[in-house]
């Protein structure tokens, strides 16, 4: 057994519950029954690593056997690492036919062309989803197991989710995914999180959009404690109106768990307290985040509570865009003149 097969396998271990680790060789189905019952799951991970790997020795698997087993632990725990979302463009006529044999054939095909040392695996998912692992390796080194691109593509649809990819790998993979899929050109969908189902959900507006037009008033029980009936109204009204708000930028139902937006402000400093910022021909850049177990519904639940008082397009374009990266520049109006212009926020698509 190699080096690289004991490594992907310690590492595995090392990462994985027990009880997970148990349902995942369950799924892997390599083992054989005597082989299954000889394994000890109340024992010691190093005790555990210690008797797979002896078995591993024994079948003489080797490290794409062990990279089989990583990727079905990946697939049952997607929520790891950083997604980016990307867009395929320009469809050919024949994209809508594409069928998964095809596909998975012309996807290694191509990679392989592209690249002399390379190891890819494909996989559909109970959910209609590909999955394909690859370990990149180049001219001159085998493919690296260790650091595995994972990507995954609803077939005739333009959705890509890619994790674990550098800025060399990323136009070769491109090339054969555009190829293989029938399509121009693949576009960052400036969608991120560590979350694979919320971005999925987001860019695939898989979610219940649910836009009530009824709101409910003040509650039985507040009326009560309140003494004032003019206020009582005004109460009502105002926490109406905040509902309203809210989810006419958020809609009524489950939010996709996104955890993070970014907002790159590209912008002219407004204001007479600061002359020497206002007075720069250059625009003011700085990057905002923020951050959220689960932005989008503590951003609805800031509007309805109040605790903002208008949602902005800042906010409530995330996910009627399906974004969480923004650039935002300066819309100018009027005279071409620097000193003279009008501007306003503008959002734009992120750059490449």
């Amino acid at each position: 057994m190699g080096d690289a097969t004991k490594r992907l396998l310690q590492r595995l271990i090392r990462r994985t519950r027990i009880q997970m680790l148990k349902t995942t060789l369950e799924k892997w189905d390599r083992l054989t029954l005597a082989q299954r019952q000889s394994m000890v799951f109340i024992q010691s991970k190093s005790a555990i690593t210690e008797k797979l790997l002896s078995i591993c020795e024994e079948n003489e698997w080797t490290v794409k056997h062990i990279a089989e087993l990583e990727m079905i632990h990946v697939m049952d725990n997607p929520n790891q690492g950083m997604w980016y979302a990307f867009r395929l463009m320009d469809p050919e006529d024949d994209a809508h036919s594409v069928e998964l044999m095809q596909f998975k054939e012309q996807f290694k095909s191509l990679l392989h062309e592209l690249v002399r040392h390379v190891s890819v695996k494909i996989k559909k998912h109970a959910d209609e989803a590909i999955w394909i692992r690859i370990a990149w390796g180049d001219g001159f080194s085998q493919p690296n197991h260790l650091k595995p691109t994972y990507v995954v593509h609803y077939l005739q649809t333009p959705f890509v989710f890619v994790t674990s990819i550098t800025s060399k790998q990323k136009p070769l993979l491109s090339q054969a995914l555009t190829v293989s899929t029938r399509h121009q050109d693949l576009k960052n969908a400036n969608l991120s999180g560590r979350k694979l189902t919320a971005i999925r959900d987001l860019l695939m507006q898989q979610y219940p959009q649910v836009f009530p037009t009824n709101f409910p008033g003040h509650t039985a029980e507040n009326n009560q404690m309140e003494s004032n009936p003019r206020r009582v109204k005004e109460q009502a009204g105002l926490e109406a109106d905040r509902l309203r708000m809210a989810h006419k930028a958020f809609g009524d139902g489950m939010l996709p768990e996104l955890e993070s937006a970014v907002y790159e402000l590209e912008t002219k400093f407004n204001g007479h307290a600061n002359g020497t910022m206002t007075d720069r021909e250059q625009p003011f850049r700085c990057v905002v985040k923020f951050t959220s177990t689960n932005l989008l519904e503590s951003l609805r639940q800031c509007a309805s509570s109040g605790i903002v008082s208008t949602v902005t397009p800042l906010f409530s374009s995330i996910p009627r865009s399906g974004k969480n990266y923004f650039v935002i520049t300066n819309k100018s109006h009027g005279s071409s003149s620097k000193t003279s212009n009008i501007t306003e926020p503008q959002i734009l698509d992120s750059k490449d």
